[in-house]
């Protein structure tokens, strides 16, 4: 019997598997901290932008996103004519790969990179080049030591999921100089909110200067809209016109249109999750990192907590042990981690209770 059959490469993309959302057990509480969700939720205002729209249901979404790309140019300074919104920064990511890449071309990402990029590669029949990391970080000469005339598109998220670590301005410029200028450079800024360094800048700059650098954001972060899928892009001229070319005409629905409009103009909401988590990042960092642990500097709203791999200490056991106690963390192993386990910053309690839950794992009890 004859049937359908995938093009080339389909079959070889492992698929992405989100952070584990186990059902609560009857009299237990538990906290998902497996997906970097924000513990504060969506600003109020967005709730109620949201609600507004269920009386017109019936109607089709303007299709340019024309008031959040206003709203994002106002927040951040830009063009709006050079943004584009998605369902999520992933529709975005996916919508540059099948734009630039395809047969014989190759892509690079880092060792721990987002597990979307060889995704959206490999399914424009490109070939995933992966490259090593230094301390967990994206390191500018090993990329550049694999590019080739093949080379299409580098893919850098930037602060880095899961390992929460980033590049400095200036590397992030010296990679963009040491590129050919055929070679997109995909710059993630999915956990740029977060980042309180005076090294740090989340790619505008490079953007609005050179014709082969884009920079993605979310609002699914700090923001809290992940339920409503929507991330936008901020390009040069040409590129957003080439996207916009292959984008679905009504990507983004009204009521993400109008959340996320209300979210970027709530101000103080941003600041206060933002506050919020650098002040349990640190407390995490240092608490956890007592406990003999090893913690990797995280910029973003997330640490990854490395194990030893004697037997009663792994991440494997400590997963187990943590969510008989309700705490959802998320292991590593389809990142080239299997060591290590990801955990959200998360509310007050929850973040104490990890903190317990492993000192009690460590202890042996």
């Amino acid at each position: 019997m004859s049937r359908p059959v995938p093009n080339p490469g389909i079959l070889d993309i492992a698929p992405y598997t989100p952070g584990k959302s186990p059902v609560p057990e009857p009299g237990r509480k538990v906290f998902k901290l497996s997906a970097n969700e924000t513990p504060l939720g969506p600003s109020p205002k967005a709730i109620e932008a949201y609600k507004q729209v269920a009386d017109h249901l019936e109607d089709y979404p303007e299709g340019t996103s024309r008031v959040l790309r206003e709203a994002i140019g106002r927040a951040f300074g830009l063009d709006p004519d050079r943004i584009i919104c998605g369902a999520g920064s992933d529709e975005i990511l996916n919508l540059l790969a099948h734009t630039y890449l395809s047969q014989s071309d190759e892509a690079i990402s880092t060792a721990h990179g987002f597990l979307v990029y060889p995704i959206a590669t490999m399914a424009n029949g490109a070939k995933n080049v992966v490259v090593p990391e230094t301390d967990y970080t994206a390191d500018v000469d090993a990329i550049l030591a694999r590019v080739t005339p093949r080379t299409k598109l580098v893919w850098l998220a930037n602060p880095n999921n899961p390992t929460g670590t980033y590049l400095p301005f200036n590397e992030v410029k010296r990679l963009r100089a040491g590129l050919p200028g055929h070679v997109l450079l995909v710059l993630d800024a999915a956990y740029s909110d977060y980042v309180s360094r005076n090294d740090y800048e989340l790619g505008i700059e490079l953007v609005a200067t050179t014709e082969n650098t884009v920079m993605t954001h979310t609002f699914s972060k700090i923001h809290g809209l992940a339920a409503l899928r929507i991330g936008w892009m901020f390009g040069p001229a040409h590129i957003v016109d080439a996207v916009n070319r292959i984008r679905g005409p009504f990507n983004v629905s009204t009521a993400a249109m109008n959340a996320a409009v209300a979210a970027i103009e709530d101000t103080a909401h941003i600041q206060m999750s933002k506050a919020h988590t650098e002040k349990w990042r640190n407390w995490l960092t240092e608490e956890i990192s007592k406990l003999g642990l090893k913690v990797t500097p995280s910029v973003a709203n997330f640490v990854l907590i490395h194990f030893p791999t004697d037997k009663g200490r792994t991440s494997a056991e400590a997963d187990v042990y943590l969510t008989k106690r309700g705490l959802v963390l998320r292991a590593l192993n389809n990142y080239g981690l299997p060591h290590a386990l990801r955990m959200t910053i998360g509310t007050e309690e929850a973040n104490r209770l990890v903190v317990e839950g492993l000192r009690d794992f460590m202890a042996g009890k």
